[in-house]
């Protein structure tokens, strides 16, 4: 059954006055106009409703680029890297954990996030040892507990150690 008449039979009202509601999906166009940015940590706000070109984030559903006048959707975010291309032309990259992604259909993208850091930050040194730490870990030299803790740290390390290459 299609979701009009789902609506309509579930509001009472004849279709013709539910289709006003209904936004028509469709794909972003390429158009001069920005995104307001949000993009929130529990203890910091990094991008307040900024204006910036376009938004390249991961998310569980598969790689995604944001634009102005995007169709309208929530998204979970894997860990990976969020590329905001900013008006000046700059790049910023971060390393999100995690979170969630909302695209209003004003051209709005708020991404919620339980941690993030700017990629410049890592040292692909440091994420070596931090991965073999694990690995040595994961592989059985520890709790249970100790173990799946450290295959959810390898699953993120690993998506790190692929963006710093």
């Amino acid at each position: 059954m299609s979701a009009l008449r789902v609506l309509s039979r579930a509001s009472g009202l004849r279709p013709n006055r539910i289709q006003p509601f209904l936004q028509r999906r469709g794909y972003a166009d390429a158009v001069a106009d920005k995104i307001k940015l949000t993009l929130s940590l529990p203890h910091q706000a990094i991008y307040r409703s900024t204006d910036v070109v376009q938004v390249n984030l991961a998310a569980e559903s598969g790689e995604m680029g944001v634009l102005a006048n995007h169709v309208p959707s929530i998204e979970q975010l894997k860990p990976g890297v969020i590329e905001i291309i900013e008006e000046s032309g700059g790049t910023k990259q971060y390393f999100l954990a995690g979170g969630f992604a909302t695209v209003q259909p004003d051209s709005q993208l708020t991404v919620n996030a339980v941690e993030g850091f700017p990629l410049e930050d890592f040292s692909a040194d440091a994420v070596r040892a931090q991965v073999s730490e694990a690995q040595k870990i994961a592989s059985g030299s520890g709790s249970e507990q100790d173990i799946a803790e450290a295959k959810a740290e390898l699953e993120v390390l690993d998506t790190l150690q692929a963006a710093l290459k």
